[in-house]
């Protein structure tokens, strides 16, 4: 029997999995990559005697290989938070499938192991920027004030790592952070031990945060804006993370951050209303390599000959009714 840990690069998927490897030792296979690399099943090739657990990566992106591994007799448990599609029926399939705003899927690890690994799932919730929800469910489990800002601060900076347009852009393969961060039961222990590599991530995003906020504003209404970064690593890095930053700071509006791409056409990140938080999904469903959840969604390759009909759609989606 073979053990494959299939996980997003970023904070939640790279969460989930400490969550459940804490839980349950075992030495298994782990596929990841950056954050917007969510196609990652089809990097197994064979699935014959074998369990694998996926993490936080679209079903609805993932369906025929889940369907081509079932059928070679993997054993699939598959634990998300984003856009569906037709979800298959098989006696081998387990699906644990939240769409709620509010959650992503190291919460829903929490809710699985009773929240045995309760800080790590904060930690991933606030990196998801699920503020809100991380602080009460926080407050909830006993965490101060400090120890909450400790968490916000290892969240945000593990999401941002997981940003770029390969794991060169990064400061850390998602599969190396995991696999220093799974060693600790709670992050305060990590923290305790391993400062350096907090640290790189910390002074990264501060640097690259800095540059993004001097970025020029090319659309902006009462109620959106459109942000164009330049075709540098530091701004692939930083998209998703400034993106977040924005929406908690304006939380009646909506955003979308654009990185040129060598080839022309844009990376794309948008943020719904943190008062509003529905309509990212369905937007960049209408553009090739759109996806992503309601409340935070990605377009990975936006040509520039489409440039301005996201905009339009961008505005009509966010427009009041």
């Amino acid at each position: 029997m073979q053990y494959i840990d299939v996980f997003n690069g970023d904070a939640d998927g790279i969460c989930a999995l400490i969550q459940l490897r804490r839980n349950e030792p075992r030495q298994s296979r782990l596929v990841t990559g950056i954050k917007r690399d969510i196609n990652l099943l089809k990097q197994v090739e064979d699935g014959s005697d074998s369990q694998i657990i996926v993490l936080d990566i679209s079903f609805e992106k993932n369906n025929d290989d889940v369907q081509r591994l079932l059928q070679q007799g993997a054993v699939i448990d598959y634990i998300d938070h984003h856009r569906i599609g037709d979800v298959i029926s098989h006696a081998n399939l387990t699906t644990d499938i939240d769409l709620s705003a509010d959650m992503c899927t190291s919460l829903i690890v929490d809710k699985r192991l009773q929240g045995k690994y309760r800080a790590w799932a904060i930690t991933a919730a606030f990196g998801d920027n699920l503020t809100d929800k991380a602080m009460q469910l926080g407050i909830e489990s006993g965490f101060d004030q400090s120890q909450l800002t400790t968490l916000e601060a290892l969240g945000t900076y593990i999401n941002y790592n997981g940003y770029g347009a390969n794991v060169d852009d990064l400061f850390f393969d998602p599969a190396q952070l995991y696999k220093k961060l799974v060693r600790y039961d709670s992050p305060f222990d990590f923290l305790q031990q391993d400062e350096d590599t907090f640290n790189t991530l910390a002074l990264g995003y501060q640097q690259d945060m800095e540059r993004a906020e001097q970025s020029p504003v090319i659309h902006q209404t009462d109620h959106s804006t459109v942000i164009q970064l330049p075709n540098e690593k530091w701004a692939r890095r930083i998209s998703g993370v400034f993106g977040n930053k924005l929406a908690n700071r304006y939380p009646d509006k909506a955003h979308a951050i654009l990185t040129n791409k060598t080839d022309g056409s844009y990376l794309v990140s948008v943020r719904a209303p943190l008062n509003r938080k529905f309509g990212a999904d369905t937007l960049v469903s209408k553009f090739p390599t759109g996806g992503g959840r309601k409340a935070a969604a990605g377009i990975n390759a936006l040509p520039n000959s489409m440039l301005t009909t996201f905009i339009e759609a961008f505005e009509i989606q966010y427009s009041p009714s």
